[in-house]
């Protein structure tokens, strides 16, 4: 009984180590990381709909109201969200395979139906539309297919590329600009040097796939951008793990066609990332693209969309809301939320919190993805922690 109780102590003497090992060294709480793995710790969908009169559970701002749209638990983990030709809102499900639709054919701003638009696919994520044809990225590949947005159907799939499938960033966004198609593709790793030119990257190609190529490379993993009027991508970035709680900036790149945004030899400002063969290419980052705006370290900024809404103030429109997705190798949980980036004079003037509330302490209920408006200027909020879709109306 001695000796068990013995062993008992001496194992809970190197949990413990290794705990303090893991968030010292690595910067990583591991209460933190099993709070993001587990259920959220409260079920969100019985505290909602709420008005801005009241603090809990979400801060959302003035003269707003926030509801859940659909509830998506028995489904998965929505992230990409877009509207289909008839104004029917599509999501991405990665982790099941599918892309759903969600029609609100009565407009009371509640889902009517969960419509499976397309099932076994490899973990699809980007959807866009361009007149009637609809284009899906699985991990390792572009789909166009026909849409028929009348009975919500695809049919006549044909690949257009192929792409460097899974890694550890698999995730794959697409947007259609005029005649263009556009492609992120994240790293492999945490810090590398790629050996396939695909890899960290923004592609291009034509509607049709043909003239696939490199559009903007050393972007390590700019899972969502999104286009202006003038046809500039503004892309939110991840930066590295691994530097401690405040290296290095999350961010958000101005993205031009041909140029280098550093990884993995630099971040932020052009800053050299000492850490990373710390001997070699010193002078690397002297011909790359600094970062438009640096965010905190370790927010995980996803979902990006220009206010263009006739429920906000004039005032703030043509300003970015961008959701931060939240840490994970962290010391102290950071992000959880959406932010507003006030832009003036083509700069970002000041950052300031949009909906707060989906971390209390330690305990997260949710995470923030995508967000998009709808012709009537709604905003939609896809949440792939607690597997919602929430609409934010007056």
């Amino acid at each position: 009984m001695k000796r068990l109780v013995a062993i008992v102590f001496l194992l809970g003497i190197v949990l413990f180590g290794l705990y303090l090992f893991i968030k010292n060294f690595y910067h990583v709480d591991p209460s933190v990381v099993m709070n993001q793995l587990s259920s959220p710790s409260q079920d969100i969908t019985k505290l909602l709909p709420q008005g801005s009169d009241l603090d809990f559970p979400l801060n959302i701002p003035e003269g707003f109201r926030i509801a859940v749209f659909a509830d998506l638990k028995k489904v998965g983990a929505p992230r990409v969200l877009a509207f289909d030709p008839g104004g029917v809102l599509l999501a991405s499900i990665p982790s099941a395979g599918k892309i759903v639709a969600l029609p609100d054919k009565n407009e009371d701003g509640i889902a009517d139906a969960l419509v499976e638009v397309i099932g076994g696919l490899d973990r699809p994520h980007g959807i866009d539309f361009a007149g009637d044809k609809i284009f899906i990225a699985e991990t390792d590949k572009v789909v166009r297919y026909d849409y028929d947005p009348s009975n919500i159907k695809l049919q006549n799939p044909r690949t257009l590329f192929s792409l460097p499938g899974g890694g550890r960033h698999f995730t794959r966004t697409i947007k259609v600009f005029e005649d263009k198609l556009f492609v992120s593709v994240g790293s492999s790793c945490d810090v590398c040097v790629e050996e396939d030119f695909r890899r960290a990257t923004i592609l291009i190609s034509n509607l049709d796939g043909s003239n696939f190529r490199v559009f903007a490379k050393g972007l390590r993993n700019t899972v969502f951008f999104v286009l202006d009027g003038e046809g500039k991508i503004w892309g939110n970035e991840m930066g590295r793990d691994f530097l401690g709680d405040n290296l290095p900036p999350d961010e958000i790149n101005l993205i031009e066609e041909g140029k280098d945004y550093g990884w993995p030899w630099c971040y932020g400002k052009k800053i050299r990332d000492s850490k990373f063969q710390g001997g070699g290419n010193l002078n690397y980052c002297d011909q790359t693209q600094g970062s438009f705006y640096d965010y905190p370290a370790h927010v995980a900024p996803l979902g990006l969309t220009f206010i263009d809404s006739p429920l906000f103030p004039e005032e703030v429109q043509g300003d970015i809301l961008s959701s931060f997705h939240g840490s994970w190798n962290s010391s102290s949980p950071v992000g959880y939320k959406i932010v507003k980036l006030n832009i003036e004079g083509g700069q970002v003037e000041e950052v300031e919190d949009f909906i707060t509330g989906w971390i209390k302490g330690k305990q997260v209920l949710g995470r923030p993805v995508d967000l998009i408006f709808d012709k009537d200027g709604v905003l939609f909020i896809s949440d792939d922690k607690a597997n919602l879709v929430y609409i934010l109306t007056k």
